[in-house]
């Protein structure tokens, strides 16, 4: 798959759109200094005695020359084209890589269908989840379709003494980390504020404020510098985050600190309703060497890619080298979230594209090929995915209400004053409600 980046795209078209130095080369070459004029104290004989100045030569129009400064400028300073790491085909055929292949070179079949076993069941749960807000069910759920590949291998790539930090569409990544799916459920339907103890499978709790989650991160990584443990840390988060002030300040402290994180950037090329050309010149993974730690593209639809690329990345971590910046090039093929309508903004004809490099098929199809699976084991997933959605469903919908006091617990953790007397306020109006429905009852 070849991808074209922003300032490419630009010095393609020319003019003033032209990338980094070439579309400042060209917008020099456009405006020449004036010539230098004699002074007004010049004597008159001085005057008569210098050379003619000759006319400025007529400049052909930039669109007009056949090879221009600015053109060369773009080929030397521009942006290097993307380069993506691929070890699957859409059609699930294996291709060679000599820097990643060792890194998956003993997975056997049953680990290949184990990986194919968690994305079919994470879109199980994220579509029975996605249906359950449209009942009212839930508040709003952010889908992962067509992200689980890049979820489920760089999950499968950590260790149990990693620790991750997700953003808020991490499903894929907790279900690796062994977090009940139910338990993720519970913010979105606004019974508590997490649903899951994040020292008990080392994944920190969804964060919905855009990008401060990699802050965490590598705060963390500094202290398991510290420690001199030989652990290591993931950060996840979209393109979208990657504008943000937070995002860039993490660059900059774990390159400095030489922190054991791993940045995981799920490009799905749209935050919201902003494609990622309107956020950047150059692509995302590029913008690593700026703060100086290296930076990979990979198919982010490429389950085999994403896990070698990412054990990797968090092996060189573990080796003192620092941080690394992945990138994966992937697509989210339904809404940002169910409150948004993509419809508004992209047409039908790119998510079909996209829909055929589908990640699950991708690898079904490479598993077929090689014969490591048959129709009963496909046949046995489909049962285990409905059995999943059917608990799920009924797991939600039995959640209890919680208590209206529980808001004033954990608030100091030695208590405080004003906190006791807000909560004995709302505690007797509470009550009130009970006394009216006794007069009630007895009227």
């Amino acid at each position: 798959m070849t991808v074209e980046s922003s300032a490419a795209r630009g010095t393609r078209r020319g003019g003033t759109e032209t990338g980094g130095d070439a579309g400042r080369t060209a917008r020099a070459a456009e405006s020449p200094k004036p010539a230098k004029r004699a002074t007004a104290k010049a004597p008159a004989k001085t005057a008569a005695k210098a050379p003619a100045r000759k006319a400025p030569a007529k400049r052909t129009p930039a669109k007009a020359t056949k090879a221009t400064k600015a053109t060369k400028a773009a080929k030397q300073s521009g942006p290097a084209e993307p380069q993506l790491v691929q070890l699957l085909t859409p059609e699930g055929k294996r291709v060679a890589d000599a820097e990643y292949d060792p890194y998956v070179a003993d997975i056997t079949p049953e680990e290949l269908r184990g990986l194919y076993r968690d994305m079919v069941l994470t879109r199980r749960f994220d579509a029975e989840a996605t249906s359950l807000q449209r009942q009212g069910e839930l508040g709003l759920w952010a889908s992962l379709l067509g992200q689980e590949a890049a979820q489920i291998g760089s999950g499968r790539a950590t260790r149990g003494d990693d620790w991750v930090f997700p953003t808020y569409r991490e499903h894929g990544v907790a279900w690796c980390r062994g977090v009940d799916p139910v338990n993720l459920l519970g913010m979105f339907r606004g019974v508590n504020h997490g649903g899951w103890d994040p020292n008990s499978n080392n994944f920190q709790l969804y964060t919905i404020v855009i990008g401060s989650q990699t802050l965490h991160a590598t705060g963390y990584a500094m202290g398991i510098t510290k420690d001199g443990a030989d652990s290591a840390v993931i950060a996840y988060f979209g393109d979208g985050a990657s504008s943000q002030g937070d995002v860039n300040e993490a660059f900059t402290f774990s390159a400095v600190y030489n922190a054991p994180v791993v940045f995981f950037c799920q490009n799905n090329q749209w935050a919201i309703s902003e494609p990622t050309e309107k956020q950047t010149r150059v692509p995302l993974y590029q913008r690593a060497s700026g703060f100086g730690f290296p930076g990979v593209r990979v198919d982010g639809n490429d389950v085999l890619a994403c896990l070698a690329v990412t054990k990797a990345a968090l092996a060189r971590a573990r080796r003192g080298e620092g941080p690394t910046l992945v990138e994966a090039f992937t697509y989210r093929m339904g809404a940002h979230t169910t409150s948004d309508d993509p419809t508004r903004y992209r047409s039908d004809d790119e998510r079909e594209s996209w829909e055929a490099r589908d990640p699950i098929q991708r690898l079904r199809a490479h598993l077929e090929a090689e014969g490591h699976a048959d129709e009963a084991f496909f046949a046995e997933l489909e049962e285990e995915s409905e059995a999943l959605g059917r608990r799920v469903r009924e797991a939600v919908r039995a959640m209890p209400d919680p208590d209206p006091m529980a808001m004033f617990e954990h608030t100091y953790a030695d208590g405080h004053a004003l906190v006791d007397e807000e909560r004995a306020e709302f505690a007797a109006y509470q009550a009130s409600f009970e006394d009216a429905d006794v007069t009630g009852k007895a009227n």
